[in-house]
């Protein structure tokens, strides 16, 4: 019985001229775009520069700025009036002021003073711009202390030099860090959007009808239509991986095994998920609505895009009840760190414990009638 009502399924699935182009081409089209369009790093900020001083140390520090890749000089002003005008004008996002006597009282005080004004419109974007500064003029004066060590007759000075070790990601590219979170992103909006279509597009039709008079009992029927997204889910994970090691270079430090364990589980959830919708919908736009609005919060509250450790203890809370967030933290886990899964434990224990809970439910709320 099983057999024929899968058959059922996927014969629908390839009549529709729509479905199967969306399967293939969107998880295409998502990982060759979005990695480099969902990017939180910050480059190319405009910067103007009010140089007072005029002296061969300042110079050396505008060109030390432009020259890190993360500010672009597109403003050089005789005062801090005339720099504001370029901000509210929008040709700067930042200003860097040095003050008379720099070189001076650098050389003799070994003390020297600066003034950073962000446009904070943009908090995330002032503020990054501030650290980025400060952390250049910090590594300048570094810079200069160990010249001078070196140069000085007097006793040595202690210098520490810092030498910074990323792991897992050691070139700092935002990339590999969204990669895996976006693999998460499409299965859990195929696998969960087109069960919550399924099943309300029959009532539309009517089929759903020829359905209910038949004696396939509810287990069998919410199975049959769990399997063919658990299969689909496979295939566009498969083509995930093969993107990702294709365009960014960025394969699994773990085991593929682990990965694809996890997937099928997480596949039964989001698609639970979508026929729980379905059951209680009555048209399709009534279940797109309904999805897109647990979709949007599910993924906003995921860490995919913030980490949730930033979140405030209450949005913490709320997180613990997202299947996005579990599913997310393995793929990051096992593509960067290569965790097993006896370091995720918890994570398997919690993913079936949704997917029991939202298919449960998916069979009970669907009312059969006879």
């Amino acid at each position: 019985m099983i057999k024929f009502l899968i058959e059922k399924e996927f014969k629908q699935i390839l009549r529709n001229k729509f479905l199967p182009k969306l399967i293939m081409v969107w998880p295409v089209m998502m990982m060759l775009i979005m990695p480099w369009a969902a990017n939180q790093e910050i480059k190319d900020i405009r910067l103007s520069i009010v140089d007072n001083d005029h002296s061969s140390y300042s110079e050396r520090l505008v060109n030390k700025i432009t020259s890190s890749g993360y500010f672009l000089l597109t403003d050089v002003s005789a005062s801090n009036n005339k720099a504001l005008e370029s901000i509210e004008s929008g040709k700067a996002d930042i200003i860097l002021e040095i003050q008379p006597d720099f070189e001076k009282n650098l050389v003799r005080d070994g003390l020297a003073n600066v003034m950073i004004s962000a446009n904070a419109v943009n908090g995330v974007k002032g503020g990054l711009s501030s650290s980025y500064m400060t952390s250049i003029l910090s590594d300048f004066g570094s810079e200069i202390r160990g010249e001078w060590v070196q140069t000085s007759s007097k006793a040595i000075q202690p210098v520490i030099n810092i030498v910074p070790l990323n792991k897992f990601n050691p070139h700092l590219d935002y990339k590999v860090f969204m990669v895996p979170a976006l693999m998460v992103m499409l299965l859990t909006l195929l696998a969960g959007f087109l069960p919550a279509l399924n099943i309300v597009g029959e009532k539309e039709t009517g089929t759903i009808e020829q359905m209910n008079v038949t004696p396939v009992n509810k287990f069998t029927f919410i199975l049959a239509k769990l399997i063919p997204y658990w299969i689909i889910g496979g295939i566009v994970l498969t083509v995930c991986f093969l993107l990702s090691a294709l365009v960014y270079g960025l394969t699994p430090s773990g085991s593929l095994l682990t990965i694809g364990l996890f997937a099928g589980v997480y596949t039964l959830v989001v698609s639970g998920l979508g026929l729980v919708i379905s059951n209680y919908s009555n048209t399709t736009q009534q279940a797109m609505f309904v999805m897109f609005f647990f979709l949007i919060v599910l993924i906003l509250m995921s860490g995919m895009f913030t980490p949730i450790n930033s979140m405030p203890e209450w949005a913490k809370i709320i997180t613990m009840a997202n299947p996005l967030r579990y599913f997310i933290e393995v793929m990051r886990m096992v593509f960067l760190k290569g965790s097993a899964l006896a370091d995720m434990t918890t994570h398997m224990v919690v993913l079936i414990g949704f997917a029991l809970f939202f298919n449960i439910w998916a069979v009970i709320s669907y009312k059969k009638t006879n």
